[in-house]
């Protein structure tokens, strides 16, 4: 669920801008998954850009305040939410930690690096949900650490029906900056692409396992 759409048209405007988000209809990415895709979203180039980084930040905090109340710890999933994550718990004024994709092999072995302390309640950072298989497993972490977990917020989300059911399935709300039905919006506004291209980018998001195949 975005935040509100005009935070949603001003992200998707300002992703394209800087080219976080490419869009390329007749040239297929491929995703570390193996899928191939007509988007690519890179959130980390935000940082780069202190007019959009501040507005991510301001208005991530916006969202946590008023959907969940102020949290006693932020989280950042690793490793692309971790920057973002240290910027909104600055702002908050809270700790932060974050989540390792897995347990590190040496050392403590630490899955959450920084101070845990059962008990206490947490938001969690994304940069970007997909399937949301990389989301969920850090809010499992969290919860086996003793976290009480409130939610999670995310600058942009696919809007993938099946993460929509995971999220549900887990008990874990979530809200979004920027999505994928205005961010095509935009693209077309701006005539970033075309109506044709606005068809294709329709039908990958039905089925992108199987796109392009």
């Amino acid at each position: 669920m975005i935040l509100d759409i005009e935070t949603a048209k001003q992200v998707a405007k300002s992703l394209l801008q800087i080219k976080a988000i490419i869009l390329n209809p007749e040239e297929s990415f491929v995703w570390a998954s193996g899928w191939h895709s007509p988007i690519y979203c890179d959130n980390r180039i935000s940082l780069s850009h202190s007019e959009v980084r501040t507005f991510i930040r301001q208005h991530l905090v916006e969202g946590i305040l008023s959907k969940y109340g102020k949290p006693d710890v932020i989280a950042g999933v690793a490793t692309g939410a971790i920057a973002h994550g240290v910027l909104v718990a600055q702002e908050l004024g809270v700790p932060f930690v974050y989540v390792r994709a897995s347990a590190k092999k040496h050392g403590r072995k630490n899955l959450i690096e920084g101070k845990v302390e059962s008990g206490q309640s947490v938001v969690v950072i994304e940069d970007l949900v997909s399937s949301g298989k990389s989301s969920l497993a850090a809010v499992q972490a969290l919860r086996d650490s003793g976290f009480k977990v409130n939610g999670m917020g995310a600058i942009f989300s696919y809007g993938f029906e099946h993460a929509r059911k995971s999220f549900d399935e887990e008990n874990c709300e979530l809200f979004t900056l920027g999505d994928y039905d205005t961010l095509i919006d935009q693209a077309l506004e701006t005539k970033y692409i075309t109506k044709d291209d606005v068809e294709i980018l329709k039908v990958w998001r039905k089925d992108p396992s199987n796109w392009n195949k």
